[in-house]
């Protein structure tokens, strides 16, 4: 089978439905930020701080690249991947791309737990006010990317663990409509 791209902004559920939705099929499951972090020994924030955005753009494109001759997995991308270097349509070309949607307000809201602000390079250091404007800003300039993704699909409900399980039932049913099980070399 070929890979299943999750994207979308970040906060909008791509590890939290991704792991859930891999086991559920039976795939494996890919965050390609923890495998940008495992290959580099160093956190997203540690590169973007030491290295800059654009080394880890870089970086990035390497890693989807790597991953997206893959087979058997669901892929969690960040939420810029889709944004740079002809990712978005590597992807497409690759597997089946999904966009995660979810309100800028539900959003904003998982972003400012604590233990979800201090990962985020883009965020780490505003003061909790100006995060969802930083969000509203945002998902309006990526959507031109997002949007080009072959599926498109509500991620709000996924706060509890068996609303995740639903959340990821529903989307494995969608997925195995377009024929997401499809052998990869068909």
């Amino acid at each position: 089978m070929k890979p299943v791209f999750l994207l979308g902004y970040m906060g909008c559920g791509k590890t939290t439905l991704g792991e859930v939705l891999a086991r559920q099929m039976g795939l494996r499951f890919i965050d390609l930020d923890a495998y940008i972090e495992q290959a580099q020994g160093a956190s997203v924030r540690q590169i973007f701080d030491e290295m800059g955005e654009a080394r880890f753009r870089q970086l990035e494109a390497s890693a989807l690249r790597g991953v997206a001759s893959m087979t058997d997995v669901v892929v969690g991308c960040g939420g810029g991947t889709p944004c740079h270097a002809g990712n978005m349509e590597l992807m497409n070309a690759a597997g089946l791309t999904v966009w995660l949607t979810a309100s800028a307000e539900r959003i904003t809201a998982r972003l400012l737990l604590p233990e979800q602000k201090v990962k985020r390079p883009r965020i780490v250091h505003l003061p909790d006010e100006a995060v969802l404007a930083l969000v509203r800003e945002e998902m309006q300039r990526r959507s031109v990317y997002y949007s080009k993704a072959q599926l498109q699909f509500d991620s709000t409900d996924i706060e509890t663990g068996p609303a995740t399980e639903r959340t990821a039932r529903c989307l494995a049913r969608q997925l195995l409509e377009m024929g997401a099980l499809m052998p990869s070399n068909e």
